[in-house]
């Protein structure tokens, strides 16, 4: 009998982890339907990302925890709302990612570049943002993205890309 109970346990143990774990990979399809685009324009042009977003505290928490990569022109944009001063981690992400720190004017207040996986040390630009922008490790160095570019997201970014009406809350538009 008590190896009938330990057989039980260890089974429900297991089974419970790789539906922990399941949930944690979930790519975007998983979570979201709609990716987001956004435009960063740099001395070297505009680039478009289609990013996921991070709306509410749970996403947040999680943001791209357990992710094993990230396409080139994806990410995950946190939104602030209000303004406030953002501080981030990578505890339990997996890849190095650049963090993109925006003011309200729509320019990059801030970049951490290569963010190291695994590291409790807070990042953070010091001021108030408009929201984070995290992307694969080193694409911003790649396309020549610099503090002090401007970055557009919504309609304001692609004009007519709307996956939903619920979206055009999330337009960004700051003057140029």
């Amino acid at each position: 009998m008590r190896i009938l109970s330990a057989l039980l346990i260890a089974l429900l143990a297991a089974c419970s982890q790789t539906a922990h774990k399941a949930e944690n990979t979930a790519g975007p399809s998983a979570r979201q339907t709609s990716l987001l685009p956004l435009v960063i324009r740099s001395a070297k042009g505009e680039h478009r990302f289609d990013v996921e977003v991070a709306l509410n505290p749970g996403d947040q928490e999680r943001g791209l925890m357990f992710r094993k990569s990230l396409a080139a022109d994806s990410g995950m944009l946190f939104p602030m709302e209000p303004p406030r001063t953002a501080s981030f981690w990578m505890k339990d992400t997996l890849i190095p990612l650049d963090m993109l720190f925006i003011h309200t004017d729509g320019t990059i207040a801030f970049i951490k570049a290569m963010t190291q996986p695994y590291s409790r040390e807070p990042v953070s630009a010091g001021v108030p943002v408009a929201a984070v922008l995290e992307l694969a490790g080193g694409r911003a160095a790649e396309l020549g993205i610099r503090e002090g570019d401007r970055v557009r997201w919504g309609n304001c970014a692609v004009p007519g890309t709307r996956p939903d009406a619920a979206w055009d809350r999330l337009d960004f538009c700051p003057a140029p």
